[in-house]
């Protein structure tokens, strides 16, 4: 687990970043909970690596890969913005932003976008050439939403504002009260139609117009309960995920739950506790929980279509629909591939050693993933 605590004043003091944060990005193992050794696996199914790219560490934070067209954008701690050709893994250019960055990237296409310490907005255009820059209010740990001709930012004071893609001008901010305790991770934002869909510390997940930032509507996926601000820890843990009339999403020591996208109306919800995100599919949701089980949910009932815990306390990514099967990354830079009719593991491929925790992309018939060690790696399965 990772958290960001607001209880300087009280004598909460979590070292790392500022005065009051737990931050294992780097997704070590617990010494209590061992994570599953690896099993000889007679594998059905044939995975290989299409290229690897080398674009700098991650360190303490998270970056993940944007696609658009047909380039790959990925970005690093100590400043490196590359754009790649997604079937071959070429630097098209690589440019230095000259500061350190700590979330990225996001892209349309056309702007490309990545924040720097002190919550410094960067924006470049298709050809690496820089088109404005601008301040957020706090630090920022997502990758920036880019859409319909916004950027949107979520900063860890639970603000997201809303700014002009080609001139940087701040449009719009919404902002929301802090709970005491939080999950130090990167949770992204979903923009699909003229709504952005958000999900916030506090367990909220909230559909913002694009046009001025006002709520349609606002859920719950996780309830805060317990005695001690640890327990009542119920964030919203990795990107809502957009599909079709349904939005889906899932909390920390919460649920995870489909909605529907233009009302808010609850589909169902089941009890589920994750600091990563959701992959949906045309029959089933995905999702790792905090144990290491990989689960799948119908997405039409929410009922439990298969459990696989065969990679307990291996400090799983958010998955990825990959053809007829579900992946997911490890904190040891494996990817494994599962059965998306029953949950048999059905092969893996190892990336560089470096822990997967960035969401992964589908790209044409692969996936690409971004390691914390630095090399973003495209595989195909067959």
């Amino acid at each position: 687990m990772r958290f960001t605590s607001m209880m300087c004043c009280a004598g909460v003091a979590l070292a790392l970043t500022g005065c009051s944060s737990l931050n294992p990005f780097a997704k070590k193992p617990n010494p209590r909970t061992q994570p599953a050794p690896l099993v000889e696996l007679k594998q059905d199914a044939s995975v290989r690596t299409l290229w690897s790219a080398s674009i700098g560490k991650a360190e303490k934070y998270v970056f993940t890969p944007a696609l658009a067209g047909e380039h790959v954008y990925a970005a690093s701690e100590n400043g490196n913005l590359t754009k790649l050709d997604a079937a071959t893994g070429r630097s098209v250019w690589r440019i230095d932003a000259g500061s350190r960055l700590t979330a990225g990237v996001g892209t349309d296409g056309h702007v490309v976008v990545v924040v720097g310490d002190k919550g410094t907005i960067l924006a470049y255009d298709a050809e690496g050439k820089q088109r404005w820059k601008a301040q957020a209010g706090s630090e920022v740990l997502s990758a920036p939403a880019v859409g319909l001709g916004l950027v949107l930012i979520r900063g860890m004071d639970n603000r997201v504002t809303a700014y002009d893609a080609d001139t940087g001008e701040r449009k719009w901010t919404m902002q929301r009260t802090s709970p005491p305790l939080s999950l130090r991770t990167a949770p992204g934002i979903a923009i699909a139609d003229t709504t952005a869909y958000v999900g916030l510390a506090g367990g909220r997940l909230l559909a913002l117009m694009l046009n001025n930032g006002a709520p349609r509507w606002e859920v719950a996926v996780g309830d805060p309960r317990g005695v001690t601000e640890l327990e009542r820890i119920a964030d919203i843990s990795g990107t809502p995920v957009v599909s079709g009339r349904e939005v889906c999403a899932v909390a920390y020591q919460g649920r995870v739950a489909c909605f529907d996208a233009v009302s808010g109306s609850p589909r169902w919800a089941a009890a589920l506790s994750s600091d990563g995100g959701v992959a949906v599919d045309e029959s089933n949701v995905y999702v790792a929980d905090e144990r290491g089980g990989l689960n799948a949910f119908s997405r039409m009932s929410g009922t439990s279509a298969w459990r696989n815990t065969q990679l307990t306390n291996r400090r799983l990514s958010t998955p990825v629909s990959f053809r007829n099967a579900v992946a997911v990354g490890d904190f040891e830079g494996y990817v494994h591939f599962f059965s998306k009719e029953d949950g048999k593991l059905r092969a893996r491929i190892k990336t560089d050693g470096g822990a997967i925790v960035a969401r992964p992309l589908m790209a044409d018939g692969f996936a690409i993933f971004q390691t914390q060690s630095g090399s973003v790696v495209a595989v195909a399965a067959e």
